[in-house]
């Protein structure tokens, strides 16, 4: 008799809205493979459009899950744990996640139209859905078991999408890079969750948190090392130096959209996991991440900035390259938050201004990738002095890619960039890392340095006849969004910036 009451515990709902974003992108992503191989070659434009249209769709499905934090997967009995969250943090980077593939779509329904004979589209949609709905699974991941999984499916698909470029050698070479470094990364966090489970004996974040501070003394070097290594696997995720040497190449080397999706649901991706187990499941060893973080921080904007400041200097190098090198740049930003965390009294507010920070930076990251794409278009070196005379040839997107790089200078009228700066700089005041902020404004200024002179060359007078650039409606698009995004949110920082303000979980 016994046994039934047991059964039927054991027995969960699940909660179908809560897991409706990623689990409607991986059933698009599914839905177009397959429709992939019934549809004429001369009708594979409409998977893109399907791609875009699914990915919209996960995105709205965040709205009825805004009432109240909704979790399934969960155990029973007085220790409730859950394996999947959909709380304030979860949908604030679900959105960030969908809306930047949402733009990357955009940009990619353009681009493989240019590009058909060497980029199959069937198999581009697949993997883009697929790493999308594995990123955006990620920030709902409550236990480590989840969140590794999710982390693979939002990597896995990627190295593909990187070298998916059929008969390109640069495009093969990233793809391998990308992926030895991804799988390293991967292997020492494995090992580094499987020792925190062995001394702790529980995947779930809340009691992994609860259960590492009274480790056995026999136990307490095992946990450490768990704890070190799992953190050194997602610092590769972020790109943090010195683990960042994937990404110059890789960005290059890829398609133009993929490296925009890199560059933005990539990092939300690493930061995301980052954030959960350092402050969700590591908080009693926050006098080992806190300080880690702050150097790996101090070390990764330093690098970043000084990288991309060497590719300025000659202007035979990639427009894509600098960017490059300025998002490693970004991501040293992202880290000072998190570190100051690691001191701070409240760490939910911390980790809201690195959550503020990287949606400013998806917003006007894509727009400057999407200009990108446009000026590739009859330039397909896309070399910063192709860039030159881009007023005289097309005002608008000169304009707006003025606008982006001021934002990410944190220059008027980039208001946006500005306010997301003085939060992170806040950030690490009040957690009493006054180098630390020392160190960022000092990068600050050595980013204004290259994005000031590559603003300055979109209205010099062109060499030769401009460049004349046919806009197609998807790039068209994408450009109208982030530049709407970015003067809203310039206009009304306080959208973003309340994030900071209240915490996230």
């Amino acid at each position: 008799m016994s046994a039934q009451p047991l059964a039927a515990s054991l027995v969960q709902s699940v909660d179908w809205l809560a897991i409706a974003p990623p689990t409607l992108t991986a059933v698009v992503g599914l839905a177009v493979l397959v429709a992939d191989l019934f549809v004429p070659e001369a009708r594979k434009a409409v998977l893109g459009w399907v791609s875009v249209a699914g990915l919209a769709a996960a995105a709205v499905l965040l709205l009825p899950l805004l009432d109240g934090d909704r979790s399934t997967f969960c155990l029973t009995g007085h220790a409730r744990a859950c394996s999947y969250t959909a709380d304030h943090f979860t949908l604030v980077i679900q959105f960030l996640v969908l809306g930047g593939a949402l733009l990357a779509a955009l940009l990619s329904v353009t681009n493989l139209k240019d590009d058909h004979e060497r980029v199959p589209a069937g198999e581009f949609w697949f993997l883009l859905l697929s790493s999308a709905a594995g990123a955006a699974l990620l920030p709902a991941s409550r236990d480590l078991a989840t969140l590794i999984v999710a982390l693979e499916v939002a990597s896995l698909p990627a190295f593909a999408l990187v070298g998916i470029r059929h008969g390109d050698k640069r495009s093969s070479e990233a793809a391998l890079k990308f992926f030895l470094s991804s799988v390293t990364a991967t292997a020492v966090s494995l090992m580094g969750v499987s020792f925190v489970y062995a001394s702790t004996g529980t995947l779930y974040l809340t009691q992994v948190a609860q259960r590492l501070p009274h480790t056995g003394a026999q136990l307490t070097t095992l946990a450490q090392t768990g704890v070190v290594l799992t953190l050194v696997g997602f610092a590769f995720k972020t790109a943090a130096v010195p683990f960042h040497f994937w990404v110059p190449d890789t960005y290059v080397g890829a398609p133009l959209p993929v490296a925009a999706y890199l560059s933005v649901v990539g990092k939300a991706v690493g930061f995301s996991g980052l954030i959960l187990v350092t402050v969700v499941a590591f908080p009693s060893y926050a006098g080992v991440w806190g300080p880690a973080l702050a150097a790996l921080a101090a070390l990764t904007m330093t690098v970043g900035n000084v990288g991309a400041l060497r590719q300025q200097a000659t202007r035979a190098y990639s427009a894509v390259r600098l960017l490059a090198w300025s998002s490693v740049g970004q991501a040293g930003y992202l880290l000072v938050p998190i570190a100051a965390a690691g001191y701070a009294d409240d760490p939910r507010k911390a980790i809201g201004s690195t959550v503020a920070y990287a949606l400013m930076y998806a917003a006007v990251n894509l727009g400057a990738f999407a200009v990108a794409a446009l000026v590739g278009r009859t330039r397909t070196a896309n070399r910063i002095s192709d860039y030159r005379g881009l007023y005289a040839a097309n005002p608008a997107a000169a304009l707006l890619l003025a606008f982006f790089l001021l934002c990410l200078a944190g220059l008027p009228p980039g208001v946006i960039g500005l306010f997301a700066k003085v939060t992170v700089f806040s950030a690490a005041v009040d957690a009493g890392l006054g180098w630390l902020a020392v160190v960022m404004a000092v990068n600050v200024v050595i980013a204004l340095f290259y994005y000031l002179q590559w603003t300055a060359l979109l209205f010099r007078a062109p060499e030769g006849e401009p460049a004349r650039h046919r806009v197609p409606a998807p790039l068209t698009a994408a450009l109208a969004l982030t530049g709407v995004l970015g003067v809203a949110l310039s206009g009304a920082p306080q959208l973003v910036l309340r994030f900071a303000a209240t915490g996230l979980f």
